[in-house]
């Protein structure tokens, strides 16, 4: 299993692939950065990614180190102050890892991408990710639909969970965790989405009545 440091590398490849495939943030399935952190490769491979990571580790150092030495102390006190908001965000999470928070839903290509990459074709982990990105873009409608109902299965799960668990974090007087309207997602129903409609019709209809009104003037 390679390391998480020894994929450093292949990290920043993901990361460049990531702005070039993905025009949205909220496109990639939350749980493809993890398989760019822990995948199977040989030992050979391992080397490789290993040596490269100390060299690109070495050279981050003395850039970091070059950059401090021309900053004004109001700037280094400033980086880091948003040091410290980083650690902190991160024991964040750890803690509601450990506190049981419901794992967030996975979108219809999460899944296909899930059910597809250990068959998918490609000698790389990037490779194959390409390969299901591309595969997915060509699916028809109908052909999404299985992963698309899936998706919303798992929406219902995570909202079910969430409930529970908001609930077991008030009986442990841990209400600072739970953050309202940002913990689950919104879940758009028939009814909703029927209102949608008749609001943006009838807006149209009170637009095309004004410019009536204007013309005959």
């Amino acid at each position: 299993m390679c390391s998480v440091t020894g994929a450093f590398v292949c990290c920043s490849e993901y990361t460049h692939f990531k702005s070039n495939h993905f025009k949205q943030a909220s496109a990639l399935p939350p749980c493809v950065e993890d398989w760019f952190l822990h995948w199977d490769v040989s030992e050979d491979s391992s080397d490789v990614y290993e040596e490269s990571r100390k060299t690109d580790w070495q050279r981050y150092r003395e850039q970091l180190a070059a950059y401090k030495a021309q900053l004004t102390p109001a700037q280094a006190a400033t980086l880091q102050e948003e040091r410290r908001k980083r650690l902190a965000k991160r024991r964040s999470f750890r803690e509601l890892t450990v506190l049981g928070k419901p794992k967030r839903p996975r979108s219809g290509f999460n899944i296909f991408m899930s059910e597809n990459f250990q068959e998918s074709e490609g000698i790389s982990p990037m490779a194959k990710l390409k390969h299901l990105f591309d595969a997915w873009q060509k699916l028809s409608s109908s052909q999404k639909q299985p992963y698309m109902q899936l998706a919303e299965d798992d929406k219902v799960r995570y909202v079910n969970e969430m409930k529970s668990w908001k609930a077991k974090m008030v009986q442990l007087g841990r209400e600072d965790l739970i953050v309202s309207g940002k913990q689950m997602p919104k879940m758009k129903t028939a009814e909703t989405a029927k209102k949608a409609e008749t609001a943006k019709a009838s807006s149209h209809e009170n637009k095309a009545k004004l410019n009536s009104k204007k013309s005959e003037e």
